[in-house]
């Protein structure tokens, strides 16, 4: 049986977003465990659209999409698991949070896009930096 992170890290579910929190960056992680997938460093959710943009703007304190739209200034690498990146400004530098989202395959556009579906993630780095990558699920 496939999980629900595994479906979107797949891109077969658009319509939802994939939250990652680092442990640090959550008073109560274990509040949480009962809606995600512990990892490593932190938790992650997987969940409808508009609900995760609230769930994440709750958690932060940042309107999801105007962190993405800020993070989109700055390419750096987020791991494909959407649980960890390295940080542009600093090679030991990890993420405190990342906001995931797949589009779905479009040959009209071009690019990336004419390949498959696209994961597009944006990543807040514990030194404050935000960053974004894209590749294809």
């Amino acid at each position: 049986m496939t999980s629900d992170r595994e479906q979107f890290l797949a891109g077969e579910r658009p319509t939802d977003v994939h939250i990652y929190l680092d442990e640090g960056s959550v008073s109560d992680l274990a509040a949480l465990e009962a809606h995600g997938e512990r990892v490593d460093d932190g938790i992650v959710l997987v969940m409808d659209g508009e609900k995760a943009r609230g769930v994440f703007q709750k958690a932060t304190g940042i309107d999801p999409m105007a962190f993405a739209k800020e993070a989109m200034g700055t390419d750096g690498e987020i791991d494909h698991d959407c649980a960890g990146g390295s940080c542009p400004d600093g090679a030991d530098h990890t993420p405190k949070f990342i906001f995931a989202f797949a589009e779905e395959q479009n040959e009209e556009v071009g690019g990336l896009y004419a390949e498959g579906e696209v994961i597009h993630a944006y990543a807040a780095c514990e030194c404050g930096t935000r960053y974004s990558d894209k590749w294809v699920a």
